[in-house]
């Protein structure tokens, strides 16, 4: 047995000179000698063929082999990651001498944009709930934007979105940010969390609370036995981190065909307090959160098995979350390029 474990420190200290380095390779080989399933979890398993006196000094050789490669491993691990911010760091190196250039001649008089200012908030609100940050393109196509979305040619719910077309009529200015969640399920297996944050464009008229170019957040979890408790949970947990404090929100049933069932997740309205005011439509109420349970036919679309996993899918939009925020009254202040309405945030 002491033999055994002798080959397996040998054996473990070959696999890591072959290792790539990377913090998946290093992971897998930490799971192959230490984990539950793992060499050195074999010699456990069999250690009740071995005598009683021999017992306490090879579970002390065990001890001592796992507590030595894990540390190898973490160690491993901890270059690697340094490795890759060092790396980090010399691409998105910048020359902080133009800044102080124009800084003296009176144009960086400007700060964060608002949206930026909030995304970026929210992005470490469910970066720290273990959620991952995905991107994808502007201009879409039918597919991502609508088919794997659970709306195929035809389906009265393409009227509801404006879409702006390209010629071809198979390209579009994305109406929405769910197709970021389509490419995050054609690349990743579950279980997986994710949101996408973006620019999104729709053909309708503008007013205080509606731009033809606004923004949003989308993000989905699927696993195994997912509920709307979960749900509910992070988006309560998001909104009292935005806001710092317990906002006011209710939740009633809404159409999306991408989910089922669906719903409207409304918070009070914080410009007027809920005694109406144009950003609410004089309702009292903000329609801020349109979600539900992923719909069973857009997990299919990505070879899911829906009889093992499901989850619950999110549409923020990141304007009005932005508006409640600052208590801005319009939303067209956001999009108009005017440097005084930028220069408010720039203590933020």
């Amino acid at each position: 047995m002491l033999k055994k474990i002798e080959q397996i420190k040998n054996d473990f200290y070959k696999a890591l000179e072959t290792a790539c380095g990377t913090q998946a390779d290093l992971s897998k080989l930490k799971a192959d000698f230490i984990g539950k399933k793992g060499a050195v979890a074999d010699i456990l398993k069999n250690m009740k063929e071995a005598s009683a006196e021999n017992i306490r000094e090879i579970g002390q050789h065990v001890n001592r082999l796992k507590s030595e490669i894990e540390a190898v491993i973490d160690s491993k691990i901890r270059e690697a990651e340094t490795a890759l911010i060092n790396e980090k760091l010399k691409k998105e190196r910048i020359d902080i001498s133009l800044r102080d250039s124009l800084t003296d001649r009176g144009l960086c008089d400007a700060g964060y944009h608002p949206v930026t200012l909030i995304q970026r908030e929210v992005e470490d609100v469910f970066t720290s709930m273990g959620f991952e940050i995905l991107d994808g393109p502007h201009i879409e196509d039918d597919y991502h934007n609508f088919v794997a979305l659970n709306i195929p040619e035809h389906h009265p719910a393409r009227d509801m979105q404006d879409t702006f077309w390209f010629s071809d009529l198979q390209h579009l200015l994305r109406t929405h940010t769910s197709p970021i969640q389509v490419r995050g399920m054609e690349t990743h297996r579950p279980p997986f969390k994710f949101v996408g944050p973006g620019k999104v464009f729709r053909n309708e008229a503008t007013d205080a609370s509606h731009e033809m170019v606004f923004h949003q957040i989308e993000g989905m979890m699927v696993d195994r036995n997912v509920t709307v408790s979960h749900l509910i949970y992070f988006m309560k947990t998001l909104l009292s981190e935005i806001f710092g404090r317990t906002v006011e929100v209710r939740l009633r049933p809404g159409f999306f065909p991408f989910v089922e069932p669906g719903f409207e997740l409304d918070i009070k309205c914080l410009i007027c307090g809920g005694k109406g005011c144009p950003v609410c439509k004089q309702q009292g109420w903000v329609e801020l959160l349109p979600c539900g349970m992923v719909h069973p036919n857009v997990l299919k679309c990505s070879g899911i098995d829906t009889e093992k996993y499901n989850g619950f899918a999110f549409g923020l939009g990141l304007d009005r979350l932005v508006m409640m925020r600052y208590g801005i009254d319009d939303i067209r202040h956001l999009h108009g390029g005017d440097l005084r309405f930028i220069r408010q945030f720039k203590a933020y």
